[in-house]
């Protein structure tokens, strides 16, 4: 191919022998012969076109031209390659993204339905009891502890009392961090804090409220870092028994001896609206991330679920007695319990319980004039097939409930006297706080001298993995 191409370019270069005569004669002014002429030049365009062009492309009329653009045309071609390349990896990029938006959006699914309540985690069946060695007493306040929360980093635990104080407790240590102590009746005006029993606590989701509410008709905020007070809300005509915050904001609910249920900002430190509907005092509330909450209503015996957006209630009959606490389950059920001895799940699908068990922690009293055990707090593990109850009969109770949150089967029971008010389950279920009193923290009806006032943190272990490591 090479001699063929180099024969080519000789005869466009010199069409005839003559032209080559007359340009070797005028170059060189020697008359030299045509025919050593015509090798000259034969031999100079062999090596030009050997070194500078391509075999497999057509030579352009001007050589100086050929030099540069061949160049040129290689870094045009090699970065057409990159640009592909790089093309070729956003593609598989757009590929990845798109999995993995899959699998959020699959778990944000499985979240939605354990929302709704149609999945359960199956925790209770792997549960065991703790040893007794385990368990953790701690003990500051003077009077029964009335409520507790779980910060969401499960780092601290704050509790509240009858004797107007709250505690921030460390977990790991069991030591106390701070404590907000009480005044005396009659010194609200330069105490910074409560000077009325404590009924219950609030934290907001992202640990950076802590709200109080107590017998004096207010309802405290505090940082719960520095332990520092912030302001106080006004406006309940009764003892404040509730409060709950709406899971991922700060709007406060708040339930009060008047019967009302009050919505607040916390962020803009104001008052948003009052709700009205039951017909005794309120005696517990609870919320989750639906602008929505329950509560219990007391002697009227009633469970409601206020849709706030909708302005409407949905209203629960089944207790024969005072429904004392409530806690939802998921965003579609929820247990209470109440001085009949009974323990309920309801649904929002159906106005009856869904399972209602009598005198859940036994009964006591002589023969033929026997009466329950009142039940005073129940907590369950959201999302989960795992609660627990208190009680005065010297023991916490752990339940596993049926599939569809039909029935409730015993676990196994903690021996602790006094009574129960208040039951805690951390986010990770690690672990169960209970808040212990000598007294019934809605009122003084009797006392148990032998009971220690504080807080007792339960390890909850599960056998599931040395199950796994076994098989």
């Amino acid at each position: 191919m090479s001699s063929f191409f180099i024969k080519k370019r000789v005869i466009s270069a010199a069409p005839n022998k003559g032209d080559l005569k007359r340009k070797s004669n005028a170059d060189d002014g020697k008359g030299r012969a045509k025919k050593f002429n015509k090798r000259v030049d034969e031999e100079i365009s062999s090596d030009s076109e050997n070194e500078r062009a391509e075999p497999s492309r057509k030579q352009p009329d001007n050589e100086d031209d050929e030099i540069e653009e061949t160049p040129q045309e290689k870094k045009l071609r090699l970065a057409k390659l990159y640009l592909d390349q790089l093309r070729d990896e956003e593609d598989k990029k757009a590929e990845e993204e798109t999995f993995e938006e899959d699998l959020v959006a699959g778990r944000l699914q499985e979240d939605l339905l354990e929302q709704k309540g149609k999945l359960q985690r199956m925790i209770a069946k792997d549960l065991v009891a703790p040893d007794p060695a385990e368990i953790r007493l701690l003990r500051g306040h003077k009077l029964s502890v009335t409520c507790l929360v779980i910060t969401p980093d499960e780092k601290y635990i704050f509790s509240a009392s009858k004797d107007c104080s709250i505690i921030k407790w460390d977990v790991e240590s069991g030591k106390k961090v701070h404590k907000m102590a009480g005044g005396r009746k009659g010194t609200e005006d330069r105490h910074v804090g409560h000077t009325a029993h404590v009924l219950c606590m609030a934290i907001s989701s992202d640990g950076k409220y802590l709200a109080s509410g107590d017998m004096n008709k207010l309802i405290m905020i505090w940082d719960p870092m520095t332990c520092k007070h912030q302001y106080t809300f006004t406006g309940h005509r009764g003892a404040v028994s509730g409060l709950a915050f709406r899971r991922a904001t700060h709007t406060l609910y708040s339930a009060s001896h008047d019967r009302s249920i009050k919505v607040w900002s916390v962020d803009e430190n104001a008052y948003v609206e009052t709700l009205f509907g039951h017909q005794d005092m309120i005696t517990g509330l609870d919320c989750l991330s639906r602008e929505r909450c329950v509560t219990a209503g007391g002697r009227d015996r009633t469970l409601r679920v206020w849709k706030i957006a909708e302005e409407s209630q949905l209203v629960f009959h089944g207790h024969e007695g005072s429904i004392d606490c409530v806690q939802l389950i998921n965003e579609e059920h929820m247990v209470t319990g109440g001085d009949d001895g009974s323990i309920s799940i309801w649904t929002v699908n159906k106005k009856k319980p869904v399972t209602t068990l009598k005198k859940a922690h036994g009964s006591h009293g002589n023969t033929g004039l026997e009466q329950p055990y009142w039940v005073s707090s129940v907590a369950a593990l959201h999302n989960s097939d795992t609660m627990a109850s208190g009680s005065h009969n010297s023991a916490v109770q752990l339940w596993k409930c049926g599939q569809g949150f039909r029935g409730l089967e015993p676990l196994f029971s903690i021996p602790m006297a006094g009574f129960v008010n208040s039951l805690k389950f951390s986010n990770s279920g690690k672990f169960l706080v209970a808040g212990v009193g000598q007294e019934h923290r809605l009122g003084r009806w009797w006392r148990i001298k032998e009971a220690k006032n504080g807080l007792y943190i339960i390890p909850l272990k599960r056998q599931a993995k040395e199950q796994e490591v076994v098989q």
